[in-house]
């Protein structure tokens, strides 16, 4: 008996995943039959794939071949799928999506009603990360990146541009007053990251120059928690355009120090691998994309 691409697609999840419990999560399949399908697979070829105890599970020197050669396959299928599902102009197939959660939120998500109505056959798989990570590891198709680009393996395209805020809701300024020089900023509660401390630079003029290293009495690793705190009035917080300008027109949020504020634009692009022609469904959501944001938070004068 031969293997089929069912049985390879679920070896490579299990390798993938790093176990059967999380293989079949993915799988939307009882552990037992992922297991079974694996034993099956390995009874079809004559070879042990996997070395499985209860707490760990390893391939072994054929099951790394074999994991190899079955991804080139499955890619390999998908792309002679996608191939002929494009000679129809409708893309098909799974497209994973990675950015930090507040611009998932607030920039990926608002627009993800649109684009399911234009590719209705691709399916979405959105994940968020406050940290860059490696997409082959987590099998990422495409990841949304905000500052400058340091992997010159990957391929990126650009999403525009965003700038920074100082803010702090009107609750706040009303209970301790605004700030009226970069220095009052000593006497006040300041928002910040846990990491990485360069997101902790905000982009004010004094007398040391245009960036000043401030010291937050709270900080969050998300960029979202943040915002939630300044909305909740307990500080003044540096954060993105594009998660605060809806706050900004609606006042929820207010300008601080403005007259000390110095542009800062912040990249943001859309990075992904490619060996050889683009996945349809992946040129589709950066198309998409790029037209929908590209130029949307950038500084515009006013006339």
């Amino acid at each position: 008996m031969k293997a089929n691409s069912d049985e390879l697609g679920v070896f490579v999840t299990v390798v993938e995943a790093g176990s059967l419990t999380a293989a079949s999560q993915q799988l939307d399949l009882a552990p037992s039959a992922v297991s079974r399908t694996v034993s099956k697979l390995e009874e079809k070829l004559g070879v042990t794939l996997l070395n499985r105890t209860t707490r760990r599970m390893n391939l072994t020197e054929e099951g790394a071949f074999f994991f190899a050669q079955a991804k080139d396959i499955l890619q390999r299928m998908d792309a002679l799928e996608e191939h002929l599902s494009a000679r129809q102009h409708s893309p098909v197939g799974r497209l994973r999506i990675n950015a930090a959660t507040p611009f998932m939120l607030h920039a990926v998500v608002p627009h993800i009603d649109a684009f399911r109505a234009l590719y209705p056959d691709i399916e979405l798989q959105l994940n968020t990360n406050e940290l860059n990570i490696d997409l082959l590891a987590e099998s990422t198709d495409i990841a949304i990146r905000i500052g400058a680009l340091s992997d010159s393996t990957l391929h990126a395209r650009s999403l525009g541009a965003s700038t920074l805020n100082v803010l702090a809701s009107p609750d706040y300024l009303a209970k301790h007053g605004a700030p009226t020089h970069v220095d009052a900023l000593t006497s006040h509660t300041l928002l910040g990251f846990t990491e990485p401390d360069f997101l902790n630079t905000w982009p004010l003029r004094h007398q040391g120059g245009d960036a000043l290293q401030i010291a937050p009495a709270l900080r969050a690793s998300s960029g979202e928690t943040i915002r939630q705190l300044a909305l909740a009035g307990q500080g003044i917080a540096c954060l993105a355009g594009f998660m605060t300008a809806r706050d900004i027109e609606s006042g929820r949020l207010v300008p601080v120090l403005p007259d000390y504020l110095v542009t800062q634009l912040q990249p943001i692009h859309a990075v992904y691998y490619r060996n050889s022609t683009l996945a349809l469904r992946i040129r589709c959501f950066l198309d998409f994309m790029q037209e929908r944001l590209t130029g949307y938070w950038e500084p515009h004068e006013e006339s």
